[in-house]
C-alpha cells in the first residue's frame, strides 16, 4: 500500500511539475511580447506552443499507464490542438518500452488464479507488442491452441482519474485547447469514457463477440479474433492468434489484390457505422493485417464508439446533401452535429470547392497513392483560415472523423486505385432531400 501511495505521489509531482512549467512559459511569453506587433505575437505564440508540445510529450512519454494513454487519446483529437502541439505529442502513438516479465507473470497469476505453468503450455517472456496500458505476449494453451495474451500493467487503472485531470489542466493553459469550456467538458467526458472502456478488457471481450457475430453474417473474410473466457478477466484478455501481413507488405501485392483488400476494409467500417451503429474507432494501421486470399484481420476492439440513430440519420442526410450540393441543407446538418457555429457566413464557392475535394475519393476512379484530394485540401485550407471561428470540434463527430480520415490513409498505404462509389451507394443509398 505504501509503495502505491509513493508511486501515486511521484506521478502527481511529475505531472504538477509539467503543468507549472507550462504556466511559467506562458506567463514569460506573454510579458515578453506585450508590446509586440501582431506578426511577432503570432510567431511568439507558435514558439510557445512548440515548447508546450515538447514538454507534454517528454513528460507523458516517460510515464506508463493511464497518463500516457490519456496523452495518446488526446493527441488523436487533432482538431482541438494547435499544429505545433499536435506535432510534438504525435510521437506518443509510438510503441512503449516493455515491462519486466516478472511483473507480467505476477499479474497473470493474480488475475487468473493459477500458476502460469498450469495455465499455459508455453508463454513467451518477450512481448511482441507493448503499449501504454499493457503489452501482448504469444502463448499456447494446454490443448495446443496458439493464442495472444493482452496483459494490463499492474495499477494502471487506479491512476486514471488524477492523471486525466492533470493532463487537462496542462492542455488548457494559455489556450492550448482551442475550444470553450462546455465543449472541453464534453470532449474530456468522451476521453474519460474511452479510457475507462479500454482499461476494462471484459468490455473489449464483449465487443469482440458482437463484431465477430456481426461480420460473420456479412463477409467471412473479415477476421476477428476469438476470446477464450476461461483465460481472460478484467485485466487479462486471451485471444486466438490470427496471423496476417502488415499493411506495408500488402502494399507490394498486385493492384487487383490491393483493391480487393481496400474495398473490404472500406465496406466493413461503413457497415459498422451505418448498419450496426457501433464501430472500431482506432484506425492505426497496426490494428489491421491482410492475407493474400483477400481477408482483412481486425485487432483491438478496446476502442469502440456507439452512435445514436439520430446521429447516423443526420450523417446520411448530410452525405446526400453533399451529393446534391445543397449548401443550405449542409449547414443545417453541420449545426445539428454541433460543428457549424453561429459565427460568420461562408462563401458558397468555398463549400463547393471543399465538396469536390472531399467527395473525390468516394465517387471517382481514385488513385489513393497519388492522393490528390489531400494535396488540394491543403491548398484549400489556407484559403479557409478566415473562417476558422465558423467551425468547432464536436463530440458527435470527433471519433467518426478520426476513423474516416485514418482509413483514408490506410487506403493510401495500401495504394488502392479503384472506384468505391458502388460501395458508397450501398452503404448510404442516394435519396432526394
Amino acid at each position: 500500500m505504501a509503495d502505491n501511495k509513493a508511486s501515486a505521489s511521484r506521478r502527481f509531482m511529475k505531472l504538477a511539475g509539467m503543468t507549472a512549467s507550462i504556466a511559467g512559459k506562458a506567463v514569460t511569453s506573454s510579458i515578453k511580447n506585450i508590446n509586440a506587433d501582431e506578426e511577432k505575437k503570432l510567431q511568439a505564440r507558435s514558439a510557445l506552443y512548440q515548447e508546450i508540445g515538447v514538454k507534454i510529450a517528454e513528460t507523458l512519454g516517460e510515464m506508463k499507464g493511464a497518463v500516457m494513454k490519456v496523452g495518446q487519446i488526446a493527441s488523436q483529437y487533432k482538431d482541438i490542438f494547435p499544429a505545433e502541439v499536435q506535432t510534438a505529442i504525435a510521437k506518443l502513438q509510438r510503441q512503449a518500452p516493455a515491462m519486466p516479465f516478472a511483473l507480467i507473470k505476477n499479474q497473470v497469476e493474480k488475475e487468473l488464479g493459477k500458476p502460469l505453468a498450469e495455465l499455459f503450455q508455453s508463454f513467451d517472456e518477450t512481448p511482441f507488442a507493448a503499449a501504454s496500458i499493457g503489452q501482448v505476449h504469444k502463448a499456447v494453451l494446454p490443448n495446443g491452441q496458439a493464442v495472444v495474451v493482452k496483459v494490463q500493467y499492474p495499477g494502471v487503472d487506479e491512476a486514471c482519474e488524477s492523471d486525466l485531470k492533470q493532463v487537462r489542466l496542462a492542455l488548457r493553459l494559455m489556450g492550448v485547447l482551442k475550444i470553450d469550456r462546455k465543449l472541453q467538458d464534453e470532449i474530456f467526458h468522451e476521453i474519460r469514457e474511452s479510457l475507462y472502456t479500454e482499461l476494462n478488457y471484459e468490455i473489449e471481450a464483449q465487443n469482440l463477440y458482437v463484431f465477430k457475430t456481426f461480420h460473420a453474417e456479412l463477409d467471412d473474410k473479415i477476421i476477428i479474433p476469438s476470446v477464450f473466457p476461461d483465460y481472460s478477466s478484467r485485466r487479462i484478455l486471451t485471444l486466438s492468434q490470427e496471423v496476417g501481413e502488415s499493411i506495408e507488405t500488402a502494399s507490394t501485392w498486385a493492384v487487383e489484390k490491393r483493391n480487393e483488400l481496400g474495398r473490404r476494409l472500406f465496406q466493413a467500417i461503413g457497415q459498422e457505422i451505418f448498419y450496426l451503429k457501433r464501430f472500431h474507432c482506432d484506425p492505426h494501421p497496426g490494428n489491421f493485417a491482410f492475407r493474400e486470399d483477400g481477408s482483412v484481420i481486425v485487432y483491438d476492439y478496446g476502442g469502440v464508439k456507439t452512435l445514436s440513430h439520430d446521429i447516423v440519420d443526420t450523417y446520411k442526410h448530410l452525405i446526400n446533401a453533399a451529393r446534391q450540393q445543397n449548401i443550405a441543407a449542409i449547414e443545417t446538418d453541420l449545426r445539428t452535429l454541433n460543428v457549424r457555429t453561429e459565427k460568420g457566413q461562408i462563401r458558397q464557392q468555398l463549400y463547393l470547392d471543399w465538396l469536390e475535394v472531399l467527395m473525390r475519393p468516394l465517387v471517382t476512379h481514385y488513385d489513393f497513392a497519388e492522393n490528390s484530394s489531400h494535396h488540394d485540401g491543403m491548398r484549400l485550407a489556407k484559403q479557409s483560415l478566415k473562417y476558422w471561428d465558423c467551425f468547432q470540434p464536436s463530440p458527435d463527430t470527433l471519433m467518426v472523423n478520426r476513423t474516416v480520415s485514418g482509413h483514408y490513409w490506410n487506403l493510401i498505404n495500401l495504394k488502392v486505385h479503384d472506384n468505391l462509389n458502388d460501395l458508397f451507394e450501398q452503404l448510404v443509398p442516394k435519396q432526394d432531400i
